[in-house]
């Protein structure tokens, strides 16, 4: 017994419970035990404070003695600390396990569908006392204690019970409540025959976290789950218009009075929701919310997955602001970073003094672009706190879909590594199929529990079915951001235009691949920053040209099949690249050429919402067809877009040169009138105000001259670097 004791007051004992705490003692009686640093005595007394025994000082902080209760009956500890200060305490070493069998069996097997439930902090009621659970994973640690204000930061006071099935350590602390602090110490191998103490631990799962730089865990009740409206799954559907505005919300709008200083959840709500409602976008998209120690990552390298940033508030603001959102028809995706994370010492990395989360080997769990860890998803605890993860977003704070980062650095092995750099899979391929096995798993769970959720993948390669179901062999993401899209268009539209009708294909291309996939046309966050320049500083020519070449690709990008996504700044012409830590330069306003560009969007917005052509097929081809992709000299494009029936079609034409052409003939699919829709080169956006046709009024009768392969034509004057459409009026 004095080993023991001597482990205990040494913080090295691996199984607190088999001694401290009721035991049966030598003569028939309940032996507690206790061990309290700094207390010179201690007593058990009975739930009214009557003392029931005295304990023994056996060691300096260690107490023990035979009580006149049953074993399972309730105590207190009486405790004289240095000072002649008087506690009376709950032990917590007499509280049951606060796992069930079920939670360890579904834990060790990773098929716990929502882990959070009972991983972490949770205030709970045990044995008619209030306090917390904390459940830690750490299969290889020695001792894992939790500490915080509540003991002082001591490791010794507070060690965990190991529940070996599952590698988890779990203690019921009577008397911590929501808002108290808390980390881990972990008592870890180093790797010879001694052990030693690691930094300090945030919880993997807790659900608030510290403001940075503090970088403790917070305990909080685990919010409700989310009633999401059943009108919001037809909002998300592939049939429906869906208008993304990309948002980093530490710099849509700072308070430049108040010290440059983020808005709060609230602010962010009544400034944000307004303004998104007044353009006509139908989702916001926040870049990631989950904690991360560093704000130049943009949240791209977090570290409390589960907890809404410090940076904006309490996380129910993130909850209400969801809850605007919807109530004002809009929706809300979120960035979600499952395939690296940053080795913050307070974090995931090496952290029970093993390669836990990530992979031992640096060529599969070592980022060499990002300086990150790989999570390891070949471990099945790793795979259940991601897919829990999932869950939890969508079911807890109702958001409408996760977009998920960096899908294709999960898909490859030699992502970005040289020869020799990586590993290859158990066939020799380089496809990585731990990650396709999770990202399947992760997009069935989503569809079946959370019907009214999109998943977005952001994948840059011609990985084939990213957005067909996994029945099918593909990985079951409802939408895929068209990279080669964006790559190819903002390359055209950056040439001079006397160039571009050697490049036609830059722009014709897309429609090659088009229907392969359920795309999202991104203009986003990563095309404005690291010395890109603004989208609107991506335009040639001089400043006039600037905002009418800006004002053609947004028509362009609007006509074009997909659904859209644009950056925040972008709507109105933001002139210097974007930096997180700066306010968007909303002075521009003031300007009619930004005001003009910004006018444009939002009637783009509204013309799209309000024409089924534009949308409703975006994913099949009989939703668009070519009249003419090859009159490169004139560096013209016009299709058609239909909607579902034979009501809903649109022509658009768009002149990619300053050059007005006059008496341009257009092949349109059906005879009858059609009505000019948007024309970018109108002068309240900023344009020269040509007239698409003669009569000013803005309809056209088609004759039945066939041209271009079309059975009827009209005839239009095409003005500079604008995007025209025509809806069919029958």
């Amino acid at each position: 017994m004095q080993s023991e004791i001597a482990a205990i007051c040494q913080a090295r004992h691996g199984d607190p419970f088999s001694i401290l705490g009721p035991h049966h003692g030598p003569h028939a009686r309940t032996c507690v035990r206790a061990f309290l640093p700094t207390a010179t005595s201690v007593a058990v007394v009975d739930g009214h404070g009557k003392e029931l025994a005295s304990l023994d000082k056996l060691a300096p902080g260690f107490f023990a003695g035979e009580v006149p209760i049953a074993i399972t009956d309730p105590y207190r500890l009486r405790v004289r600390w240095s000072g002649q200060v008087y506690d009376i305490i709950e032990d917590p070493y007499r509280f049951p396990m606060v796992l069930s069998d079920m939670d360890v069996w579904l834990l060790a097997e990773g098929t716990h569908l929502r882990p959070f439930e009972v991983m972490g902090a949770h205030p709970r009621t045990l044995l008619d006392v209030t306090g917390t659970t904390f459940a830690v994973w750490a299969p290889n640690a020695l001792r894992v204690s939790v500490v915080g204000d509540f003991n002082h930061w001591d490791g010794r006071r507070h060690p965990m019970r190991l529940r070996q099935e599952c590698g988890i350590w779990e203690l019921f602390l009577p008397g911590v409540h929501p808002g108290a602090v808390y980390k881990y110490e972990i008592l870890a191998h180093d790797g010879h025959a001694g052990s030693s103490i690691l930094p300090l631990r945030s919880d993997p799962y807790a659900l608030q976290c510290e403001l940075r730089p503090a970088t403790a865990s917070v305990v909080r009740a685990l919010p409700p789950p989310v009633r999401v409206p059943p009108q919001r799954k037809q909002a998300n559907a592939l049939d429906a218009p869906i208008s993304i505005y990309e948002v980093h919300l530490g710099s849509w709008k700072r308070v430049v009075e108040d010290g440059n200083r983020c808005m709060d959840w609230d602010e962010i709500a009544q400034s944000l929701i307004a303004y998104v409602q007044d353009m006509g976008f139908t989702h916001i998209e926040l870049l990631p919310v989950s904690e991360h120690p560093y704000d130049g990552s943009w949240g791209y390298q977090p570290l409390g997955l589960y907890a809404p940033t410090a940076r904006f508030g309490d996380p129910d603001g993130l909850a209400r602001l969801v809850q605007r959102c919807h109530a004002q028809g809009i929706g809300v995706l979120l960035d979600w970073v499952p395939a690296h994370f940053p080795g913050d010492a307070h974090g995931l990395a090496y952290f029970d003094g093993t390669h836990l989360y990530e992979y031992a080997d640096p060529r599969e769990g070592f980022h060499n672009d990002w300086k990150t860890y790989i999570y390891n998803l070949g471990r099945t605890e790793v795979r259940n706190h991601l897919l829990g993860n999932a869950l939890y977003w969508l079911e807890r704070f109702g958001v409408d879909g996760l977009r998920v980062d960096a899908v294709a650095s999960m898909l490859y092995r030699d992502y970005s590594r040289k020869p020799g750099e990586w590993i290859p899979n158990v066939y020799g391929g380089r496809e990585n199929l731990e990650s396709i096995s999770f990202l399947r798993r992760m997009n069935e769970i989503v569809c079946a529990e959370c019907p009214h959720a999109m998943t977005v993948a952001e994948e840059s390669t011609a990985y084939p079915g990213v957005s067909r179901p996994t029945y099918t062999g593909g990985l079951g993401f409802h939408y895929k951001w068209n990279m080669g899209w964006m790559h190819d268009t903002l390359s055209y539209m950056a040439r001079d235009p006397v160039h571009r009708k050697y490049h036609q294909e830059e722009l014709t291309f897309g429609l090659v691949y088009a229907f392969h996939e359920n795309f999202v046309l991104p203009i986003s966050h990563d095309e404005v920053v690291h010395g890109k320049g603004s989208l609107l500083r991506k335009m040639p020519g001089d400043r006039w040209q600037q905002f009418a070449n800006l004002r053609v690709f947004l028509g362009y990008m609007y006509a074009h099949p997909g659904k859209k996504l644009l950056f925040m700044g972008c709507e109105f012409g933001q002139d210097r690249e974007w930096n997180y830590e700066h306010s968007l330069d909303w002075h521009l306003l003031d300007d009619p050429a930004h005001a003009g560009i910004q006018q444009l969007v939002r009637e783009l917005n509204a013309l799209y919402r309000n024409t089924p052509a534009l949308y409703q097929q975006d994913f099949v081809p009989d939703g668009f067809h070519w009249i003419d992709h090859g009159d490169a000299e004139h560096s013209v494009l016009a299709f058609a877009r239909r909607g579902v029936g034979d009501r809903s079609l649109v022509v658009v034409v768009c002149n990619f040169t300053p050059v007005v052409w006059t008496g341009y003939r257009l092949g349109v699919p059906r005879p009858g009138g059609y009505a000019e829709r948007l024309d970018t080169d109108a002068e309240r956006f900023g344009g020269s105000g040509v007239h698409a046709f003669a009569d000013g009024l803005g309809t056209v009768e088609a004759t039945a001259e066939p041209w271009q392969n079309q059975p009827h034509s009209v005839v239009l004057t095409l003005p500079p670097l604008a995007a025209v459409f025509l809806e069919w009026m029958g």
